[in-house]
Formats: C-alpha cells, sequence, structure tokens
C-alpha cells in the first residue's frame, strides 16, 4: 500500500533550506520575500544570496532579516554570472536541511508550496526532486501527468522528456530538491549550459525517484532581461534536448530509442534553425547554436541549415497565414528602406 499523504505531526517538520540568488531585483525583492514569509509550513531557513546588487536590493533584503531571525543575507564579494550565483546559493543550505528550495528573486511561491512539496517527499523516500505545476507569467506550464499520479522513477521521468517531449522538472523556482543530492553534486548547475536547470533533474534521477503535486504552487515571472526569456529567445531548448538525448539517452533510452531520437531532433533543430536564418537572426544567435553543436560533437552543418529553410518555406507556402510568412515579409520591409 501506498504510503498516505499529510501523516506529519506538529514539530516533526524536516527543516528545508530555501535560497534566493539576487541580483537587482528591487522591484520584485519583496514579493518574493513575502511569499516565503506567508508559507504555512514553518520549519524553513532562507538565505538571500546578492550578487554586488547595484539597486536597493540589499537594503531590502536586509530590513526582512532584522525582522525575522529564519532569514539571513549574504553578500558575495565579486560580481558571478547567474548560474555560479546559483551554484554559490545552494552551498550555503544548512548542514541540518533535510531539503533545498531554490526561489529566484523575481518569482515567488505559492503559500502551500513548501507544504505540499515536502509532504510529497516525506511520503515517498526515494524522490529525490518534486515539481508541480507552474503559472509562468499567464500560462500554467509542467501540465501532462494523470491525475492520480503523484511519483515517478527517475527512469520513467526523464524517459518522458525524452520520447514524449513532456517537461515536468520547469526552472529551478519550481522543483525542491532533497538537500543530499544537491551537496552531492557541486557545482549543482553546469555554469556553460543555459537551461542547466534541467541537466540537473537528469543527472538526479539516476538515483532518485520523481515526485509532482497537481496544484499550481509557483509562479515564473516573464520579463525582458530574464534568464527565462534570454534562453527562449536563443531558442535554447532545441541546443538543451539534443544535448539531453546525446548525454543522457544512453542511460536512459535504449540504443535504438537514442539514434531514432537524435535523429528526429536533429531535423526539427535544423528546420528552426533554417527559419531563423529566413527571420534574419544576429551573429549572437548563430553563435550560440554553432557552439552548442560542437560542443555535444554534432557540429554545425551549413547545408541543413539551408534545407531547413526550404522546409520551412513549403510549410509557409502551404499556410500563408503562418508567423514565419510574417516574419519574412517583415525583414524584407526592414531591408527595402
Amino acid at each position: 500500500m501506498a504510503p498516505s499523504l499529510n501523516m506529519r505531526t506538529p514539530g516533526s517538520e524536516p527543516l528545508v533550506s530555501v535560497v534566493t540568488p539576487v541580483y537587482n531585483e528591487e522591484k520584485n525583492l519583496a514579493e518574493c520575500i513575502e511569499s516565503i514569509l506567508a508559507q504555512s509550513y514553518k520549519n524553513w531557513e532562507y538565505t538571500i544570496l546578492d550578487n554586488c546588487s547595484t539597486d536597493s536590493s540589499p537594503a531590502i533584503a536586509e530590513r526582512y532579516a532584522s525582522l525575522d531571525r529564519r532569514i539571513r543575507v549574504v553578500r558575495n564579494e565579486h560580481f558571478l554570472s547567474s548560474l555560479a550565483n546559483c551554484n554559490q546559493a545552494v552551498r550555503l543550505i544548512s548542514p541540518a536541511g533535510k531539503y533545498c528550495k531554490v526561489v529566484f528573486g523575481d518569482d515567488w511561491i505559492f503559500p502551500d508550496c513548501l507544504s505540499s512539496m515536502v509532504d510529497v517527499a516525506e511520503s515517498y523516500p526515494s524522490v529525490g526532486l518534486v515539481s508541480a505545476y507552474a503559472l509562468e507569467g499567464s500560462n500554467v506550464v509542467l501540465t501532462g501527468l494523470p491525475f492520480e499520479t503523484k511519483i515517478l522513477t527517475g527512469r520513467d521521468a526523464c524517459r518522458r522528456h525524452l520520447l514524449d517531449r513532456h517537461f515536468f522538472f520547469g526552472t529551478q523556482t519550481s522543483v525542491l530538491y532533497r538537500a543530499d543530492l544537491v551537496r552531492s553534486r557541486d557545482p549543482l548547475y553546469d555554469e556553460s549550459n543555459v537551461q542547466a536547470d534541467t541537466e540537473t533533474c537528469f543527472a538526479l534521477l539516476r538515483s532518485s525517484d520523481f515526485g509532482f503535486v497537481h496544484q499550481v504552487l509557483t509562479f515564473t515571472r516573464v520579463r525582458p532581461g530574464s534568464l527565462n526569456v534570454v534562453s527562449m529567445s536563443l531558442g535554447s531548448s532545441w541546443a538543451a534536448l539534443l544535448n539531453l538525448l546525446i548525454t543522457y539517452g544512453e542511460i536512459y533510452l535504449t540504443q535504438e530509442e537514442r539514434e531514432q531520437e537524435i535523429d528526429r531532433h536533429l531535423r526539427q533543430y535544423y528546420e528552426f534553425l533554417g527559419k531563423s536564418a529566413l527571420k534574419g537572426r544576429d551573429q549572437s544567435f548563430w553563435k550560440y547554436h554553432k557552439t552548442q553543436l560542437a560542443t555535444v560533437g554534432v557540429g554545425f552543418s551549413r547545408s541543413r541549415v539551408v534545407l531547413g529553410g526550404l522546409t520551412a518555406l513549403m510549410k509557409a507556402a502551404l499556410n500563408p497565414g503562418n508567423s514565419l510568412s510574417a516574419a519574412i515579409r517583415s525583414v524584407r520591409e526592414r531591408r527595402g528602406r
């Protein structure tokens, strides 16, 4: 019989170490901190790591720390990249913490987030990370699991991601980690990978299972300049999935499945690149994708970009109202000025 949820007794709550890596978040940081203070789950400690902010973020964080002894503020001596700052933040979790929760300074979590995620993790000791539905801007994401499914083997969760494109993990804000897994992997995030959060989940699920809560528990802000928006603008998910197929396909897929999925994904990836060429993407875009393709050992093919562009044009010709046709007209108009 599966363990039942909500079996914790008063005073038995395990410690959750919450961390927020911050850089110039004065507009949103108070809302983020307030969401931690509003948690129905009370046994948490909260570390805010300021990455040499030049705005009032440190003062905001210190004000809250003065009001609640569970909150502390740490400042980096030197500015770090976004992912390096995330890695430094998780290194600050308490040795006594059983779970680790990252919440970005421009995001926030719903009042029952910690309680609901810890319930699943405590009820299923094999679970290494827990996710839930997430509000990304105005859209609910990370959907697709049947409502009765609260736990998947790590292998099954990763196979669904690779084979069915079911994305259950989300950003760092979306998941709760078992702290001993976080401590066993340093750095937690690959700082060269824009979508390192997903790769981290794949690594941790090699030795653990995956838990899911069928509630909207986290909010990710979609705004210009955020890591999430920059990632979407680059189309980094294409390179990220290719990296997962090549690196983790050997672990989670059969050889035949891996080869078929890499071939399928590369066709789709190059069609995306072909569309991007027709839309006139800049040099930074192409540098990113050339680097990513080289890193995974595939290499960049101009002929496949051309073929991908022709495929996209044929599809656009059959559907003249689609976004590609509109983008091409826009590029032509700009060049004609």
